[in-house]
């Protein structure tokens, strides 16, 4: 249809998301980018954050990672490392995942400069997923 275009969200482990919706809000690296149907082909890569689906007038919201997406007239695919519907994330999960990597954290000695690009990488994502799930809520 001219009025949606095809959205896919792949993971290594899933395609986390695929269908027809009217507008995808993706966190680009040099800020958020609204997509429409008959956008122009555009390939950019997304940094973790929040992306916004909206189909049916209905917006549903994803927690995602780094990666890349592939924007054309009447699809937009987005590869990246995380890609978790607000609805099914585990706040206390994620909570205990931040405490673990500020501990790691504050023993940067005991780390390898690869281990602590991976754990500000872990905290990052983490912390936008509870950013999400809090989002709404009296805190």
């Amino acid at each position: 249809m001219a009025n949606t275009l095809r959205l896919e969200v792949v993971t290594p482990l899933e395609k986390a998301y695929s269908d027809d919706v009217q507008m995808v809000v993706l966190p680009g690296v040099e800020g958020e980018m609204g997509i429409y149907p008959m956008h122009i082909p555009v390939m950019t890569d997304i940094k973790p954050g929040e992306l916004k689906i909206v189909k049916d007038g209905q917006e549903s919201d994803f927690a995602v990672g780094e990666g890349f997406a592939e924007i054309t007239p009447t699809h937009v695919t987005i590869l990246t490392d995380m890609a978790i519907s607000v609805s099914l994330i585990d706040e206390h999960a994620v909570e205990a995942a931040v405490a673990r990597a500020e501990a790691a954290l504050r023993q940067t000695e005991a780390l390898s400069a690869e281990e602590i690009a991976t754990t500000e990488a872990n905290l990052q994502k983490s912390l936008i997923q509870l950013k999400l799930k809090r989002r709404g809520k009296s805190v």
